[in-house]
């Protein structure tokens, strides 16, 4: 008689599928499948970097008062510009050359040259990569905004923040994996176009942090739900997903929107955790501005940032600016006046990014993590005026315009490309947005050739057609 206990194949998957050693074996499978079936984790090559927060400037900063030196313009300001075609602008009003409104100086071992619009950032300008020669398609706010960030002249394309999160996959189970955080006066034109999943699962969409006790809108219920209630509620939830999932096989829409509301229901114990400043230091606080006029509002969402990346989220958007329209403008849209505006607007962040840059210096995070600061477009060299008057403002300028980059994989302390004598073209090495989102992937670890995504007939990517990766700022 044979004294081994039998059980029948059945009987012993059951009694598996209901010991916890098995569902969390289930779970680690479950999750493994789910980040094969989104290319999740499986690098194309060797990472620089792991993660990435994004400074967006809406309205279009001015290259030629920041990041990009012209004697020759300042030299000629008040003279006629001799332009050999009819300038592509917003507003048409072609006045006399503008000379700079901030002086330039070399900083740091570099000698990199940065104006004083930005003091606390031109302290780390041996850290910076400052891309002299952008180019964009359009001098329109919105369709340049969505160029920005998709790629794309039009929305519904997913932004660079989605197809990050897409190719790279979720490093935190209680976090999203993309995550935005507008400028307190308002979001910028196009809204959450900006942040867009597109025709990607929606688990990578933007998620959109507020301010307050409640960050995330809807995140927690409008009264209070007993424990025993809310079990209940999830308990029966998960019985009616399932049985959906026996009768339909789960399509992978609803499947990711699963995702999605389990996500939710992590993130109702991780969002209050982390975004809780009461565990950093007074010296911190004040480094970032906080508490500070007028520096609170994006000296909270970058220490925000800092800490979202700690905890592994892999791509974090900071805006600065909100919408274009109103009076006075929320945003870097200088038409008006370009020392009043941009003094104004970089008074708000340029103490809280140059603290965000020497935090994660401090913290060893910096050589994993890509810093981007870009803006839509640049601003005209001439004045926004009528003929033979020099106006304090600027108008849009797509031809040419400057944005920087730090950290991880990037070559530290050097100018790429540049404009013609007066800053208004790109005549020396022009990079396009696909360049750079190619740029951006590949630090990442990502081939941009082979990031696709499946819709309607085509295998679609961030860089569409075009893009190559700008190997002369990689260190």
């Amino acid at each position: 008689m044979d004294n081994k206990m039998t059980l029948p194949r059945r009987d012993l998957l059951n009694w598996g599928i209901r010991g916890i050693g098995a569902s969390a074996f289930a779970e680690l499978l479950l999750k493994d499948q789910a980040n094969a079936s989104t290319g999740a984790l499986l690098s194309h090559f060797a990472p620089r970097a792991k993660r990435a927060i994004h400074i967006c400037l809406v309205g279009g900063m001015s290259h030629i008062d920041s990041f990009d030196p012209k004697p020759e313009l300042t030299k000629n300001h008040g003279k006629q510009a001799e332009l050999s075609e009819k300038p592509d602008i917003f507003f048409g009003r072609v006045g006399p050359l503008r000379g700079a409104d901030w002086e330039f100086k070399p900083r740091g071992r570099s000698g990199l040259e940065v104006s004083e619009m930005f003091p606390h950032i031109a302290a780390h300008a041996d850290e910076l990569t400052v891309i002299r020669s952008m180019v964009s398609q359009s001098a329109n706010h919105t369709p340049a905004l969505f160029f920005q960030n998709s790629g794309f002249e039009f929305n519904g394309y997913p932004s660079m923040g989605s197809w990050a999160a897409y190719g790279l996959g979720a490093e935190s189970e209680s976090l999203p994996s993309y995550v935005v955080l507008p400028d307190g006066r308002g979001d910028p034109n196009g809204g959450s176009s900006n942040w867009t999943n597109g025709f990607l699962p929606s688990q990578f969409q933007g998620v959109r942090f507020g301010s307050g006790e409640r960050p995330v809108q809807d995140l927690f219920p409008a009264h209070e739900i007993a424990s025993g209630e809310e079990e209940a509620s999830r308990s029966l939830l998960e019985q009616l997903n399932e049985k959906h999932r026996e009768r339909t096989q789960l399509d992978d829409i609803l499947s990711a929107r699963i995702r999605s509301y389990e996500l939710a229901a992590r993130m109702q114990l991780a969002v209050p955790e982390v975004t809780d400043f009461s565990g950093e230091s007074v010296a911190t606080r004040e480094m970032y501005g906080i508490g500070q006029k007028p520096t609170d509002d994006c000296g909270k969402r970058c220490l925000l940032g800092r800490r979202l990346l700690e905890k592994g989220v892999r791509f974090v958007q900071v805006f600065s600016g909100g919408p274009i329209a109103g009076s006075p403008r929320s945003s870097w849209d200088a038409h008006e006046n370009v020392k009043q505006n941009h003094g104004a607007e970089a008074a708000k962040i340029d103490k809280p990014i140059g603290a965000l840059l020497a935090d994660l210096k401090q913290r060893g995070m910096l050589d994993e993590t890509l810093v981007l600061f870009t803006t839509e477009f640049g601003r005209t060299p001439f004045a926004q005026s009528d003929k033979g008057k020099v106006g304090p403002g600027r108008d849009h300028n797509k031809g040419g315009f400057s944005i920087w980059a730090a950290g991880g994989g990037f070559k530290p302390g050097i100018a790429h490309g540049g404009t013609d004598d007066i800053g208004w073209k790109a005549v020396e090495n022009p990079v396009t947005w696909h360049d750079f989102h190619a740029t951006v992937l590949h630090l990442l670890g990502i081939n941009h050739k082979r990031l696709t995504f499946y819709h309607n007939g085509i295998e679609r990517r961030l860089t569409n057609v075009h893009g190559n990766v700008v190997g002369e700022i990689l260190a």
